[in-house]
């Protein structure tokens, strides 16, 4: 049994991270829950018990085995080392440390193996790249991918609650004829879209579009991977979907083969029904722990390629679910010790 804190336990991935830990049975001796100062002292719901949330520090992790983090990169960079100090094993949400070198960056389905050896660390990779890996990473069986190119759809519960919030009252300014003032996201989002609010650098990518394209040579090892990455923020409360298309070097395999190497791929749910018309949508998505994949078909502009479609919960397998799986992949290979 292992005792768990959650560092930023009453944001959206944070109540994702104490729902999913009770849902799948985790070996839990204590919880601990952390958030701002505003609010210590209230209470959060666990296995049927309340439980009191508790101030952040040096001393904390010291009765912690695990600390799963999910409030933000420079809460992540401010504690890594007195969790280091403590033997506690950080599992972090943020973008702080994914790109360090001696910092697994792991999807349990596709790279468990990365985990021996971490120091002290293991980062989630960004959302949007691990539905894309989830959909891409079952067929490399089927031949050596050389290039993807993907466009995100991407829900605004990304952005948090109050970005939820936002999009409910925008909604309903909107169908009143009222004036939109937008405070949390840049841009209006009922009815609109845009293009996805991170800092845009020197070669014209996003933040968002940059974690995708570097984040995925490092989980696949595939430096020479081509990869090119446009996300765009709609208005969808929750699960994102992504049109992907992938390049292989050599010849491209049949739609069969690839509808049965998805399907046999843990987490990943084939909805891929042409007669119905139905594929992948963020409704069905939303709540559910596997990311959907359908509208599988060859691309007719490249005869080495194909096109998919996916639809992920973001805050589930996109960052609270593999967030926990992390725990259970490490407690499986005997890399965590209490």
């Amino acid at each position: 049994m292992y005792s768990v804190g959650i560092i930023g336990a009453t944001g959206a991935v944070g109540t994702e991270m104490l729902r999913v830990l009770e849902q799948r049975k985790f070996p839990v001796s204590e919880i601990h829950s952390f958030a701002s100062t505003n609010s210590v002292g209230k209470e959060l719901p666990f296995c049927g018990k309340l439980h009191q949330i508790e101030e952040l520090t040096a001393e904390s992790f010291e009765r912690l085995d695990i600390a799963l983090f999910s409030a933000g990169s420079e809460i992540s960079k401010r504690w890594r080392e007195a969790s280091r100090r403590a033997g506690c094993v950080m599992i972090d949400n943020s973008s702080a440390f994914r790109m360090e070198q001696d910092v697994p960056l792991v999807i349990p389905e596709i790279n468990a193996h990365d985990l021996v050896g971490h120091n002290g660390v293991i980062a989630v990779p960004n959302c949007s790249t691990i539905i894309l890996l989830m959909a891409i990473a079952p067929l490399q069986k089927l031949g050596r991918i050389k290039r993807i190119v993907v466009s995100t759809y991407q829900a605004v519960s990304g952005a948090g609650a109050w970005a939820m919030k936002e999009l409910e009252e925008q909604t309903r300014l909107f169908l009143r004829g009222e004036a939109i003032e937008p405070t949390i996201l840049p841009h209006p989002i009922a009815f609109n879209l845009f293009v996805h609010n991170s800092a845009i650098n020197e070669s014209g990518y996003n933040g968002e579009e940059w974690k995708m394209i570097h984040e995925t040579k490092k989980i696949l090892h595939d430096e020479s991977m081509a990869v090119t990455a446009t996300c765009i923020r709609v208005p969808i409360f929750r699960a994102h979907s992504e049109s992907i298309n992938i390049e292989f070097e050599g010849e491209r395999p049949s739609i069969e083969a690839m509808r049965e190497t998805l399907a046999q791929f843990p987490g990943v749910k084939v909805v891929d029904e042409r007669g119905a018309n139905y594929f992948p949508m963020p409704k069905d998505a939303a709540g559910h722990y596997d990311v959907l994949v359908g509208h599988i078909r060859h691309d007719i502009s490249n005869p080495h390629a194909v096109d998919l479609f996916a639809s992920g919960d973001q805050l589930l397998k996109g960052a609270a679910l593999d967030a926990v799986q992390i725990a259970e992949s490490m407690i499986e290979q005997g890399l965590l010790t209490k």
